[in-house]
């Protein structure tokens, strides 16, 4: 599994590195497993914590994609439900970048095209990793490599999805402009999808002029 790199959360700062632990107890075990960690870390002031209990959520190692056309200028955007909005109960509906799960001998970038073509109906070209994070590092173990790669948006749209999955799946393409638009007005609940956005928003004229568009 990818990890992310290993650096003070500031550049020349030393922070605590010992953590002790003592109990490590499964509670399920599922598409993600759930487990209850004892364990003590060392403290900022010096010294250690008493033995404190964490929940951990182990769920794994995912990848999205940002699909951009340069040409026509529009955003590859797919919308499902999502039962996590469901149980909070906001609208599960979500709009977000196509997204998979990436398993322990499988390549993170060769997963985000597969899954362009499995939910979007396209194959990206110049695909590149833009970022590396952890959507909860609170309580998760989940690493989300976001990609960005170009396509030719020409006869992409429609509903797919793998059956076997239960997926249903809409594609949308949004002009680039509405895209971020959509970013600044809060209407863009998906993690991942609004830092890929953030990214898109500071590099989307680099991209047309990679593509020769301007």
């Amino acid at each position: 599994m990818t990890r992310l790199p290993i650096h003070p959360p500031l550049p020349g700062l030393e922070s605590p590195t010992r953590v002790e632990v003592t109990e490590n107890d499964f509670r399920h075990d599922g598409f993600m497993k759930f487990s209850v960690m004892k364990l003590r870390h060392e403290r900022f002031a010096g010294g250690m914590t008493p033995t404190i209990d964490r929940d951990v959520c182990y769920r794994g190692h995912a990848v999205t994609i940002l699909l951009y056309d340069p040409k026509a200028d529009v955003l590859v955007m797919v919308e499902q439900f999502r039962i996590g909005a469901f149980a909070a109960g906001v609208t599960p509906w979500v709009l977000e970048f196509v997204a998979g799960m990436v398993k322990p001998d499988e390549d993170p970038a060769d997963v985000a095209i597969r899954e362009a073509g499995e939910e979007a109906g396209c194959v990206p070209y110049n695909v590149r990793l833009i970022y590396s994070m952890m959507p909860s590092p609170g309580g998760s173990t989940e690493i989300v490599e976001i990609f960005a790669g170009l396509v030719d948006s020409t006869g992409i749209g429609g509903i797919h999805g793998v059956e076997e999955e239960v997926e249903d799946i809409r594609v949308h393409l949004v002009p680039a402009e509405k895209a971020i638009a959509l970013m600044d007005e809060n209407r863009v609940p998906s993690g991942f999808t609004l830092l890929g956005l953030s990214w898109f928003a500071r590099h989307r004229e680099a991209l047309r002029r990679e593509a020769g568009v301007v």
